[in-house]
């Protein structure tokens, strides 16, 4: 059980670190899921055995590359590269913190993988506001 509690941890601790890296790196979504994947193998590696380092890279994989595509939009809207990187390294924060709760840091990666997808579907939308008004 205590094995299974530990790959969740560095599941969702990968997934902060891949946000973190999508909000600090800002565009290439590439380089975000390189750093992501990295740096949370890396710390599976510290931590423990072989599980804890893929629950971590997949977590990383799909934190940077579902964060980076948020991100993107962030600053394609006119958002600020300081506030955004900012905002993310919040949220990885919380993410992490969040992930000491047992079954969480499973489903964060998930979560986020759901966000980005519901974001892009999105993407296109413009909302009407104030123009149903001026007719």
């Amino acid at each position: 059980m205590w094995e299974a509690y530990r790959i969740g941890v560095c599941a969702g601790g990968g997934t902060a670190l891949g946000i973190a890296a999508a909000g600090l790196l800002r565009r290439p979504l590439l380089a975000a899921v390189v750093a992501g994947a990295v740096a949370a193998v890396l710390a599976g590696l510290i931590l423990g055995w072989i599980g804890e380092a893929i629950g971590a890279a997949v977590g990383g994989l799909v934190g940077g590359s579902s964060a980076s595509t948020v991100a993107s939009g962030s600053l394609r809207r006119g958002g600020t590269a300081g506030g955004t990187a900012t905002l993310f390294f919040l949220a990885a924060v919380a993410v992490f913190a969040l992930a000491f709760v047992p079954l969480v840091g499973y489903l964060e990666p998930i979560a986020l993988a759901a966000f980005a997808a519901r974001a892009r579907r999105r993407a296109g939308e413009k909302y009407a506001g104030l123009r149903s008004l001026a007719k």
